[in-house]
């Protein structure tokens, strides 16, 4: 396999979580008599350009169907942030009725709600029907297609270029990282800015955090490969922001590259610093993840199998694409984790991919007691046991396995 930005050949090895299903291919009671697919899931480093890349095994349109189970909306948490940021983009860039804000990979329209409540001309673009037709019910105009070049040059053409484009959490989610990234510098007005967001590499290797592995991740981001990749397709970064989502993420600030108004920030160069430190350029920075991630699996089995022998239930709570890396990876059965609990409607009554382990609403906690309570997306782990422990009347215990087992 070659790097899917520079071309070079990938030799380094990160990981290797053997094989997994895709991590958002929910079951429903049908496909449990069914075979399920499952793709090797390893993880190389491009040697040249340091963009961490999932090796190619499940096309994109395998991977976001039509079906698509993950919705934005159903984290209050994340609402805060995406008005929040809306507020902040829309002082900064002074945006207003005559401007026109695009975001890429919108779902649900989880954040160009806000954009429309200030009465700012917006466009999502999201590939899934599923997501797309609940961004429409709250009447924001969304195309259903994938964005790349094309897109770009299409709706450029009509006249629909953008002041203020948003990618949150879709970076990492793109196999053709240099047509999605040119896309950026056709679609924007001259002036004009694109804000990114993704999981920080930094973090996750800092932070243990191998469940944010899997298949619709395409791509593990550090600002030095996301700075060549960007330089080679258009765009240049000018500003940036670390953030405490999804266990440490980066926030982005680009402008086409031929942009002089705008200069580089304190902030980049902080963060620069910050990955030099660490050794982000050096190949020792890649090395201790595997051995790490086999001690999370053999902390968590062991636990669920003391906890199972003392005749105590564990359950799971969040049906996140992490936790069925992390089930997976670890083995994880219905025998030993019971159920899971979710929020979202598109996924109670259906399984987690592959652990077949069946997920049920809220309720059921009340009904079942469980002793412990296993917070998958351990990233809103406050969230959850805020919410938990106003609603679980009994003496129950929340642990989390990631990036150490321990009871909270």
């Amino acid at each position: 396999m070659k790097c899917r930005h520079c071309d070079a050949p990938l030799t380094t090895s990160l990981i290797d979580l053997g094989s997994a299903p895709p991590s958002n291919a929910y079951l429903d009671e049908d496909a449990l008599h069914k075979p399920e697919a499952w793709f090797p899931l390893r993880v190389l480093v491009c040697d040249a350009c340091k963009l961490v890349q999932t090796e190619d095994f499940a096309a994109h349109d395998a991977l976001f169907t039509p079906d698509y189970a993950y919705f934005s909306s159903f984290s209050s948490g994340w609402l805060k942030h995406s008005e929040k940021l809306a507020g902040m983009m829309i002082e900064r860039l002074g945006l207003d009725a005559n401007s026109h804000v695009v975001e890429v990979a919108s779902n649900d329209g989880y954040l160009l709600q806000f954009f429309k409540q200030a009465g700012i001309p917006n466009l999502g673009i999201e590939p899934t029907s599923s997501t797309a037709s609940a961004a429409r019910a709250k009447g924001i105009e969304t195309l259903e297609r994938f964005f790349g070049v094309d897109c770009a040059k299409a709706l450029a053409d009509e006249g629909r270029s953008a002041d203020l484009m948003v990618a949150n959490n879709v970076l990492a989610h793109v196999p053709d990282i240099n047509d999605f990234v040119a896309g950026f510098s056709i679609l924007l007005k001259p002036g004009g800015v694109a804000c990114f967001e993704f999981p920080h590499l930094l973090q996750l290797i800092q932070g243990r955090q191998f469940d944010t592995i899997y298949h619709e991740h395409f791509s593990y981001l550090s600002l030095l490969a996301v700075e060549r990749i960007f330089a080679a397709n258009g765009l240049k970064i000018f500003d940036a922001d670390q953030l405490p989502t999804h266990g440490g993420s980066l926030r982005i600030y680009a402008c086409q590259a031929g942009e002089t108004e705008r200069e580089e920030t304190n902030n980049v160069e902080t963060i620069r610093s910050l990955e030099r430190d660490a050794g982000v350029h050096e190949e020792r920075f890649y090395t201790k993840l595997q051995g790490q991630a086999e001690q999370i699996r053999d902390d968590l089995l062991s636990f669920l199998i003391e906890a199972r022998a003392n005749g105590k239930k564990v359950v799971g709570y969040g049906a996140a694409a992490k936790g069925n890396t992390l089930l997976n990876f670890s083995g994880v059965r219905p025998d030993q984790v019971r159920y899971v609990v979710d929020l979202s409607h598109s996924k109670i009554g259906k399984y987690m991919p592959g652990s077949r382990i069946p997920i049920l609403e809220k309720s059921q906690l009340k009904i079942d007691r469980p002793d412990f309570i296993l917070i998958l997306p351990w990233n809103l782990q406050d969230e959850v046991v805020e919410q938990l422990r106003e609603f679980c009347h009994w003496d129950v215990q929340f642990i989390v396995a990631v990036p150490e087992m321990r009871v909270l």
